[in-house]
């Protein structure tokens, strides 16, 4: 009985999302459940009867909170400032330590929990983001409403003066360049407008692959003759979601052909999806919906440090001919569907936009 007691109690551990790491009073390692294994980067077999303050020996603040736990005998928590180094990668960790009492009050030892919040810093940044986007939105749609009359007087101007001069083609070619240049900076100010006005969803039923494979279609018409291959990786248990589909093709097909300018000859672009099981969406009178995840990834330059913090800022652009509005628009998009926009790059591995959905039906 005993034995299956502690068997089932073993079990439990092992099946909690967050890391569970147990001391004995010498600060030796005990227990470690999967999840912990996981956030630390170390096995069981190579944690147990090891010092702690050994296997995360460059984690000076996680030891230091393990310590005033081990010396004061308190619970303390720190759900800030302590992050994980492992293999490049850093990882914001929740922590909670508290002491381990025998069932006579004894103290026999430290529990240390561990919980990733990656995907809460991520959402605190899209929330952030979807703020500062709101109040420049606000600026935007003043601006826009301001330029729009003085541009339409300035086109109808230069088009009473082409009229002028039927017989002198270089000062035509004058207003014709002005008309141009007036109808670059008229497509500025509608995507400004489009950036600013409040979402009006045409919600209907959305066949996300069909949608994406319309687009991959059209793309690998367009880009028919250079080396560049285009792939696309579909969950079929994936069933229609409540979207406009307008607007989800507008968001995808921007993503594709950004993907599509990234990379070079032999260049690989692929187009995923995949439902989350990390994330849920709850809204209030709601069930808890799933989300679907759509991955657009290349095997490009990457994306610089300073260009990612940056890339979805209004009129931030490293394109010579582009408005810097492309990505602060999908962003408005997805924000208005009640998902999340991700991108994660590096020099060695391309970048990943990643869409998240919610899967309501």
């Amino acid at each position: 009985m005993a034995d299956r007691l502690e068997n089932y109690y073993a079990n439990v551990v092992d099946s909690v999302g967050d890391g569970v790491i147990v001391l004995d009073n010498t600060g030796a390692v005990t227990l470690v459940n999967p999840a912990a294994e996981e956030l630390a980067g170390v096995s069981r077999r190579q944690a147990l009867g090891h010092l702690f303050s050994e296997i995360f020996k460059d984690d000076a603040a996680l030891n230091e909170l393990v310590a005033k736990t081990v010396s004061t005998g308190m619970s303390v928590s720190d759900h800030e400032n302590i992050v994980l180094k492992r293999g490049g990668r850093i990882t914001p960790v929740g922590t909670s330590t508290s002491p381990l009492l025998s069932s006579n009050g004894e103290r026999i030892g430290t529990i240390v929990l561990l919980r990733d919040l990656t995907n809460v810093r991520e959402l605190e940044s899209a929330v952030r983001q979807a703020d500062r986007l709101s109040s420049l939105g606000a600026l935007a749609a003043g601006l826009a409403h301001e330029i729009k009359n003085p541009l339409g007087g300035i086109k109808g101007a230069a088009q009473l003066l082409e009229m002028e001069f039927p017989d002198n083609e270089d000062l035509r070619e004058y207003v014709r360049v002005m008309l141009k240049e007036v109808q670059r900076v008229n497509l500025i100010v509608e995507e400004l407008l489009g950036l600013a006005s409040p979402g009006r969803l045409k919600l209907g039923k959305v066949n996300l692959h069909r949608v994406l494979s319309d687009i991959v279609l059209l793309q690998k018409n367009a880009c028919e003759g250079k080396e560049l291959y285009l792939q696309q990786y579909f969950d079929p248990s994936i069933p229609p979601i409540l979207a406009d589909e307008a607007l989800l093709t507008q968001l995808f097909l921007n993503l594709i052909k950004n993907a599509m300018e990234a990379v070079g000859t032999g260049g690989v672009v692929k187009v995923t999806s995949r439902v989350l099981a990390d994330y849920a969406l709850t809204q209030k009178g709601e069930r808890r919906a799933r989300m679907v995840a759509i991955d657009i990834s290349d095997n490009g330059p990457g994306i610089p440090s300073d260009v990612l913090e940056n890339m979805f800022t209004p009129f931030f652009t490293t394109k010579s001919q582009g408005t810097g509005l492309g990505l602060a628009i999908c962003q408005k998009i997805v924000s208005e569907h009640r998902g999340m926009i991700r991108v994660d790059s590096g020099p060695s591995r391309g970048t990943v936009f990643t869409v998240m959905l919610p899967l309501v039906q």
